[in-house]
């Protein structure tokens, strides 16, 4: 349910170039496949959701933000209960007043101190229209990508490497070998080495290791116990886990838990 929708607050005379809304969507909703003649920031102050375009899946934990380029089909999952702060600029706009850097993709950035206190000054009550839009203007000269966010898994573009991705995806438990995953999408572990670096910018070793991360980190967001977690995606020990999380997220399970306002089944350390 939307609680607040407002486009330069108390103007209604002509159409402004940004609009705010704000939302509130419970687990396991979303947005269905749409696309906006707007440009997007998208922000979840509480919760999380997931993101996805033709390019891969971002998910949004309440440290990032994703900038969706106006016109481009996207759907939402919402992966626990989340406030959702969403700003719209007209693209021609947004171009002139950010500064020059391309904003026809999609890409995660942090929400830095100054970002943060930009969103809350925007969807304050008691901020006016001349000031929200200095405020919203000045959100366009944060839009620093994060390169690389741990939160992304690009996928890739070939029919055959789309195969191998799929095969991937569902192999939680990660039994089959390389070879094996390569023999059963009827291309070699050569072509898979030379193509996965190419449309997704990892190699498939990475690009596999970042997957079953990802897929965690949905499990985790939705309440799901570490352990439980851990033993669903192949992971010798809750520990053998937490380490690989590290080296995708820069944090542990347990502080994504509590970043993504996820209510645990379980307390787990890790």
């Amino acid at each position: 349910m939307w609680r607040q929708s407002a486009s330069r607050k108390g103007q209604s005379m002509s159409q402004p170039p940004f609009s705010i809304q704000r939302g509130f969507k419970q687990r396991g909703g979303g947005m269905p496949t749409h696309s906006h003649h707007e440009a997007q920031l998208t922000f979840a102050a509480s919760g999380m959701v997931q993101v996805c375009t033709g390019e891969g899946r971002w998910l949004v934990p309440s440290q990032l933000a994703v900038w969706i380029p106006a016109g481009l089909l996207h759907h939402v999952e919402v992966l626990s209960d989340a406030d959702l702060w969403m700003v719209h600029w007209d693209p021609s706009v947004a171009q002139a007043w950010a500064p020059p850097k391309p904003l026809d993709r999609t890409f995660a950035l942090r929400v830095t101190p100054l970002l943060r206190t930009l969103f809350d000054t925007a969807f304050a009550a008691d901020t006016g229209p001349e000031k929200t839009e200095l405020v919203v203007r000045l959100m366009l000269h944060e839009l620093a990508e994060t390169a690389h966010a741990p939160t992304f898994l690009p996928m890739p573009t070939s029919p055959i490497c789309q195969r191998v991705a799929d095969l991937a995806l569902s192999d939680c438990q990660n039994r089959l070998s390389v070879s094996e995953l390569a023999s059963r999408s009827a291309t070699s572990v050569r072509t898979l080495s030379r193509l996965f670096p190419m449309e997704t910018g990892l190699t498939f070793k990475s690009w596999r290791q970042r997957a079953r991360i990802v897929q965690a980190m949905d499990r985790l967001a939705r309440g799901k116990e570490i352990a439980r977690v851990s033993m669903e995606f192949g992971f010798s020990s809750t520990a053998a886990f937490s380490s690989a999380f590290r080296q995708v997220t820069d944090m542990t399970p347990t502080a994504f838990m509590n970043q993504a306002g996820a209510a645990p089944e379980a307390a787990s350390a890790a």
